[in-house]
């Protein structure tokens, strides 16, 4: 595939296929007595509503203690529900796997005992044995909870003001990045707060605040092409991020001068290509 290609030119997994390869993986599981259970999570989960085409398999096997390290280590019960054309290790519980018919896998491999110790969003069981708790389905470990607004919006700005300070300085990835990824993150987690005007129905990710924007907030979305502009647009974006962080809420008068003087500054220095 060429990289113009528009995405729906990239062949597709249907649903029927992402959730048959789990039931496939439930029956190679049952086969092993030291294999418990299968808990499958997000668009595969408990969540199968937003399932589409170019959904992946996010899942946790559960095992007998004794039985983790092997299941880690050699991945040929997965190899058995569908031939692998990749792996690495990625946690240290659990792997990323790409599929030889492209189907994603990221998955981790717990004992009983240790699904009370990880947070994760409610799941749903693909297959599990009788002596393990179907409610396990459900995390023991409360969801991440929203961060306190004041501490938002002030890592905001203060990255509003790194980044450009960065940017003066000439390091521009390091200024793009400040600005473009973690202030667009902290406004993006303020931005999707029932309490904000611009909050929108659908379920926001508890653990990545940039999943699925665009359907959550089609408005806030529409100002993206501004607020992660790229390389060469840190400044416009230093400074419409300002503008949404003070007209949703209270920034010091200081703060915002010097970030408008840092843009000004920044604005009249010749970028080379």
């Amino acid at each position: 595939m060429t990289s113009n290609q528009p995405v729906g030119a990239m062949p597709a997994t249907p649903r029927e296929q992402l959730l048959g390869r789990l039931d496939r993986l439930a029956a190679v599981l049952k086969a092993d007595p030291a294999a418990l259970g299968l808990l499958a999570l997000g668009s595969v989960g408990a969540e199968t509503a937003r399932l589409d085409a170019w959904s992946d398999l996010d899942f946790f096997v559960v095992v007998e203690p004794e039985a983790k390290s092997r299941y880690i280590a050699d991945l040929a019960w997965l190899a058995r529900a569908h031939p692998l054309a990749w792996s690495f290790r990625n946690t240290a519980d659990g792997h990323k796997a790409l599929m030889a018919d492209g189907v994603l896998c990221e998955f981790a491999v717990f004992a009983p005992a240790e699904l009370a110790t990880v947070p994760y969003a409610p799941g749903r069981w693909i297959w599990r044995r009788d002596t393990l708790d179907a409610a396990a389905a459900r995390p023991a470990v409360p969801l991440p909870a929203p961060r306190d607004t004041g501490w938002l919006v002030g890592e905001a700005l203060s990255n509003l003001l790194v980044g450009l300070m960065r940017l003066a300085r000439g390091e521009r990835l390091a200024a793009m990045r400040m600005v473009q990824v973690c202030a667009l993150d902290r406004v993006l987690e303020l931005a999707g707060r029932p309490s904000d005007p611009s909050a929108c129905a659908v379920a926001a990710d508890p653990f990545n605040a940039d999943r699925r924007i665009e359907a959550r907030c089609p408005a806030l979305a529409a100002q993206l092409p501004v607020w992660a502009g790229g390389y060469r647009g840190t400044v416009p974006a230093a400074l419409a991020l300002l503008d949404w962080l003070q007209s949703h809420h209270a920034v010091p008068d200081a703060v915002a001068g010097r970030i408008r003087e840092l843009a000004a500054a920044c604005g009249r220095q010749v970028v080379e290509p």
